[in-house]
């Protein structure tokens, strides 16, 4: 994946002073050049992996956070074994503001600079974020989604999501760092906390619940 970086001497002494971050950005222009659209998109997928790889930048974090001319790329990595997702709570205390205490199916966080230098691979990278994020013994197969957008709000204005679905052969899963709490329920069970869930986690509480009941009715 092919990187611009681009930082003004402002932002160069932002950085320095306050230990900001430098984020994988990229241009609303280029990832929607037909015009936004809201949910969750499977054949947007190529397009926008494409479109990362071509016209990628780095700015920091807080310069980002509240310009929506640019959408911030974020792996969110959704973790299942059998028929049972894992649903994590985030801290009151956690780094995204607007996100404290919320619900969460999906494990998200920003591609930084510096994880760059171990290589751009997406799969790699979501491995490294899955095992800093929670404790997990097992083996994973990963498999991408489809690319998530909600402008709805001021959090999903300034980002976007490449979702994607781990397999564990293992129930052996535990919460680390920024999260509060996590555990292993049935989409029935996750029903009781869909109105406590960030919105990304509701859309894709949604599409999991239309696809299971797609596959139910195959089965009749």
């Amino acid at each position: 994946m092919s990187t611009i970086t681009h930082v003004t001497d402002n932002a160069q002494e932002q950085i320095k002073n306050n230990h900001d971050e430098m984020i994988l950005v990229v241009k609303r222009e280029y990832l929607f050049p037909n015009g936004s659209w809201e949910g969750l998109r499977t054949d947007q997928l190529a397009h926008c992996l494409d479109t990362i790889a071509a016209q990628s930048e780095f700015h920091p974090r807080s310069l980002m956070e509240n310009d929506p001319t640019y959408k911030q790329i974020i792996p969110y990595l959704i973790f299942q074994h059998k028929s049972k997702f894992f649903l994590m709570q985030r801290k009151a205390s956690a780094s995204e503001t607007r996100l404290q205490s919320k619900y969460s199916l999906g494990i998200g966080g920003h591609m930084r600079l510096e994880d760059f230098k171990q290589g751009p691979d997406l799969f790699a990278w979501a491995r490294r974020e899955f095992e800093e994020e929670v404790a997990y013994t097992g083996s994973l197969e990963i498999l991408p989604i489809g690319v998530l957008n909600d402008d709805s709000n001021s959090v999903g204005q300034v980002h976007l999501g490449l979702v994607l679905l781990l397999s564990g052969d293992c129930a052996d899963i535990s919460v680390k760092s920024e999260l509060k709490s996590g555990q292993l329920m049935s989409m029935i069970e996750c029903f009781d906390y869909v109105h406590k869930m960030e919105t990304w986690s509701q859309m894709m509480f949604m599409e999991i619940l239309k696809k299971s009941i797609e596959m139910e009715e195959e089965a009749v």
